[in-house]
């Protein structure tokens, strides 16, 4: 069985869907991974998702000097989360892995456990956090790896606006990216809208010269209901501009704030992604367990897929 979100990404006139989520940590018995997996699939009953995103959590203290905001916890394996959720809600299910920590051999065998005994179809690959450390796997071996690999994966990668901002060429890691396989990419969680639609536009522009028709970009947004969320956006790496940070710390309600703030962002991403012939998704996450903070997230889903939804038909009539 092929990936069934292969072929719904090859159709640019739609927008495709997906609530991101974490591992539970790793100290969590069977009853209580139950009791997780059943409240998460529940908060999805009253919204129309193509799958969801599970994560590959990483210690990245080698990235940044600051201490980590909320601790790091070793979790669940992502490939068990993914077949529990896959199983449980019938949607499928994007699992990203994180690469450097082993030989190609070991990855090879990894790649093969995760086709074969957990059902994986789609998968994100993810590089070191930093250069620092001691890096078994780059992520270019990873790709050679993989391609070596029988199993015809659904394959994406990730991107950060904010590289592009400081260095200019993330759009020339798209393409690298795109040449090793990825048929689409995730972004980080955007709170810097002009750094991506800068990343955007720069990326159409080349594939045109090349071309090549833009692959589809995914686009992360999260809610921010407090300062110590808005840290931890901070220590991830997530760019957020001074306005935006005063604008959802002295509003009476930062939550709603902050979606405010995501629904603006995306509406100016559209208007330089659209008209390029970029495709685009979405993916929402909560970046913390409060719970406010994830039915805020669910909110942010129905309102941010709305207005994907909306321009995406309005530019269907208008190409008529």
């Amino acid at each position: 069985m092929k990936s069934e979100l292969a072929k719904k990404f090859q159709d640019p006139s739609r927008g495709v869907y997906f609530i991101g989520t974490t591992p539970p940590k790793s100290s969590l018995e069977e009853e209580q991974l139950k009791q997780v997996s059943q409240k998460l699939l529940e908060r999805l009953d009253n919204i129309d998702v193509d799958g969801l995103i599970v994560y590959d959590i990483q210690d990245e203290t080698s990235r940044i000097d600051k201490p980590r905001p909320f601790p790091f916890m070793e979790t669940h394996d992502p490939r068990a989360w993914s077949k529990r959720l896959h199983q449980q809600s019938g949607k499928p299910v994007i699992t990203y892995k994180s690469v450097s920590s082993r030989s190609s051999e070991e990855f090879s065998g990894w790649l093969t456990e995760a086709w074969e005994q957990y059902g994986i179809r789609d998968l994100v690959l993810v590089g070191s956090p930093s250069s620092n450390g001691d890096i078994k796997l780059p992520l270019p071996q990873a790709y050679e790896t993989l391609k070596a690999s029988p199993h015809e994966f659904n394959l994406g990668g990730v991107t950060i606006a904010e590289r592009h901002a400081k260095k200019g060429d993330e759009h020339l890691r798209l393409l690298k990216k795109s040449e090793s396989g990825c048929e689409f990419f995730i972004s980080q969680a955007v709170y810097n809208h002009q750094a991506t639609a800068d990343l955007i536009s720069r990326y159409a522009r080349t594939c045109k010269e090349k071309g090549e028709a833009p692959k589809r970009i995914i686009l992360t947004f999260t809610p921010c209901g407090s300062a110590k969320t808005l840290e931890f956006m901070e220590w991830l790496g997530i760019s957020v501009p001074d306005a935006t940070k005063h604008r959802i710390l002295d509003a009476q309600a930062p939550l709603e704030e902050s979606i405010k703030i995501c629904r603006n962002a995306l509406e100016q991403i559209i208007e330089t992604a659209l008209p390029l012939g970029v495709p685009l998704g979405l993916n929402i996450e909560s970046l913390t367990n409060r719970k406010e903070e994830i039915d805020a997230s669910i909110q942010l889903y129905k309102l941010l897929k709305a207005t994907l939804d909306l321009r995406l038909a309005e530019q269907s009539l208008s190409n008529k």
